[in-house]
């Protein structure tokens, strides 16, 4: 008999579901709030737990979180049962590694249906691991970039974005480390006097979202999509872990990271002391670069964005390119820009 563990302040609701899924089978066990419904998880292991969002003591997100550390039970299949039903509630539920959502009120073949899905696919990957991994069989070692990569696709989970959607904001909590499987991110930030700063930008195969690689700790910008976007996403929890397990790895990661703080300073210093027109020639090409697979393709951006990026206003920018297209480097294409001349275009900065 399967047992699971249900997290519900509401008591007759708690009561009543608790018997459905006695009727049903299971052998149900309660807890009125998450504190107490991680205490009962770590004392029962169960099979999989259904909880509640909106609790007293502590809330669904955060015993999720709790019991996501834990090794004992880190894996038990866990659905959140709410009546928050705002995409961006299913979306956080699902971000912290929920692996189903139930919004109230329910009926009872929906829960009946959503428990038997997710101890099958827990079922299901049991016997995988069981047969085609031998107990004695060590982790395969990530000792490069591009093996930490391989390992984005085989075990990575997939998340679609769709052109200016946001992935994370400002202040939001780094529960996730992503590779760019298509499309490009700008990474930006708001000033004080309301102006938008781009601080990054990040195209296909790259990594992104490391606001830190031991701690959980709030992005300090804001990430959206430039275009159509697919990112593979691995937990912080468990990117932490990868990286304990493979310090030669830890020491690539650093590269990465002197890589981009060269590539910031630089940015930094053409902001300070470049000149208008090296200041734009050195966005379009970096966009080019960044966003594009082949340099000379249109640029997909905002002349906005591209003053953000050259810390110039817009209207600046606007006469830069001018120039560019008076000189034949650049055309417009609409709203996009097309390179014309990519070598002259980096000769003048």
């Amino acid at each position: 008999m399967k047992t699971i563990l249900l997290i519900e302040d509401d008591t007759v609701l708690r009561e009543n579901t608790a018997e459905l899924l006695e009727l049903s089978g299971y052998k149900a066990i309660t807890a009125p709030n998450g504190k107490i419904g991680i205490t009962l998880a770590k004392k029962h292991l169960p099979d999989i737990i259904i909880c509640d969002i909106m609790m007293p003591e502590l809330d669904g997100y955060d015993t999720l979180q709790v019991l996501s550390k834990n090794p004992k039970t880190k894996y038990i299949p866990f659905i959140f049962l709410s009546a928050k039903t705002e995409h961006k509630d299913v979306r956080k539920g699902m971000n912290l590694g929920a692996d189903d959502y139930i919004t109230k009120p329910f009926s009872e073949d929906e829960l009946i249906s959503a428990i038997q899905s997710r101890l099958a696919k827990a079922a299901i990957l049991k016997e995988l691991t069981t047969s085609t991994t031998p107990k004695t069989t060590a982790k395969p070692e990530l000792k490069t970039l591009n093996d930490l990569k391989n390992h984005f696709d085989d075990y990575g989970e997939v998340f679609n974005y769709e052109k200016y959607d946001i992935i994370y904001r400002e202040s939001d909590h780094s529960n996730y480390v992503y590779l760019i499987k298509k499309g490009s991110i700008k990474c930006h930030k708001i000033d004080e006097q309301g102006k938008e700063l781009t601080t990054a930008l990040f195209k296909e195969d790259d990594l992104f979202g490391y606001a830190s690689f031991i701690d959980n700790h709030p992005h300090r910008e804001t990430a959206t999509a430039i275009e159509p976007l697919q990112l593979l996403g691995l937990s912080s929890h468990n990117f932490s872990d990868i990286l304990n397990d493979n310090h030669k790895l830890v020491i690539e990661l650093l590269q990465l990271l002197s890589d981009d703080l060269s590539i910031l300073k630089n940015q930094l210093l053409e902001m300070a002391y470049g000149t208008v027109n090296r200041k734009t020639a050195a966005t379009i090409v970096k966009f080019a670069e960044k966003i594009n697979r082949k340099p000379e393709d249109p640029i997909k951006i905002s002349r906005s964005d591209l003053a953000s990026v050259a810390g110039i206003a817009t209207e600046t920018l606007i006469r830069a390119l001018t120039t560019f297209k008076n000189q034949g480097l650049i055309k417009s294409e609409g709203r996009h820009i097309k390179v014309l001349d990519l070598k002259k275009l980096k000769e003048i900065y």
